[in-house]
């Protein structure tokens, strides 16, 4: 459901927090994430533009109130960013000489008659049957998680050992907004668009959802965690969070 950006001016300034975990301020709503383990307030817009409120366990409504306010402003820019990049997403059309990404390169789809599989990438271009047109996003979805898995997994292997963790496994599959996640068990988890992004993009959500088996939460020794790890996270960060709305329309 999508979150006006305009307050309601006959709205009451009282905020609520509902026994479910939900916050309603003014016009924006939070789901309310509590941790013994975090010691500052934090608030994360998500891609889908949920908000979330992080907060240790002893904070009252109050001061919840008094941080979101003084974050309102940057909530709002965050907010309207992300309604801007998503009206900007559309769908791919599976015609010949359409762009699509693999590891950040753009390669042109070109329609075959004839091939042993359905779809392949081959001299820099996928290459899809044209009896396969009518299930063409299905066969570029396994075709991505197929080599996402396999990529992934080896880029797991490289940092689990200087990372000081022992991952039960990964598992690629459509994660809605989220790039990754780390699992009971465990278990590390992927959206299979993750090997859309540049190599370099895709190893830092790696990165990232390695150092979640440390630190569930993103407190500043989780970021540590990822920063030692790859000391150049921030820009990788940034580049995600700017572009990578560019890969979702699949």
């Amino acid at each position: 459901m999508p979150i006006p950006l305009k307050r309601d001016p006959d709205r009451a300034d009282v905020p609520s927090e509902r026994e479910d975990g939900h916050l309603q301020v003014d016009d924006l709503q939070f789901i309310v994430r509590r941790s013994a383990h975090r010691r500052t307030m934090q608030i994360t817009v998500e891609r889908d533009g949920e908000l979330i409120l992080s907060a240790p366990p002893g904070v009252d409504i109050a001061r919840l109130q008094a941080f979101v306010r003084e974050k309102r402003f940057w909530i709002y820019t965050k907010l309207a960013e992300k309604d801007r990049l998503q009206r900007r997403v559309a769908r791919k059309e599976f015609v010949g000489g359409e762009g699509f990404l693999y590891l950040g390169r753009s390669h042109r789809l070109k329609l075959v008659d004839e091939q042993d599989v359905p779809l392949k990438l081959a001299a820099g271009r996928f290459c899809l049957r044209r009896d396969a047109l009518p299930a063409a996003r299905e066969h570029f979805i396994r075709w991505y998680s197929e080599r996402a898995r396999v990529w992934l997994s080896a880029r797991v292997a490289e940092y689990q050992s200087r990372m000081e963790v022992a991952p039960a496994g990964v598992k690629v599959q459509d994660l809605g907004y989220r790039w990754g996640s780390c699992g009971k068990g465990d278990w590390l988890y992927f959206h299979w668009k993750t090997i859309l992004l540049p190599a370099r993009i895709a190893e830092y959500v790696v990165v990232h959802e390695i150092a979640h088996l440390h630190e569930p939460h993103h407190t500043p020794a989780f970021w540590l965690r990822v920063e030692r790890a790859m000391p150049d996270y921030a820009q990788r960060k940034d580049w995600l969070a700017e572009h990578g709305i560019d890969v979702e329309g699949i």
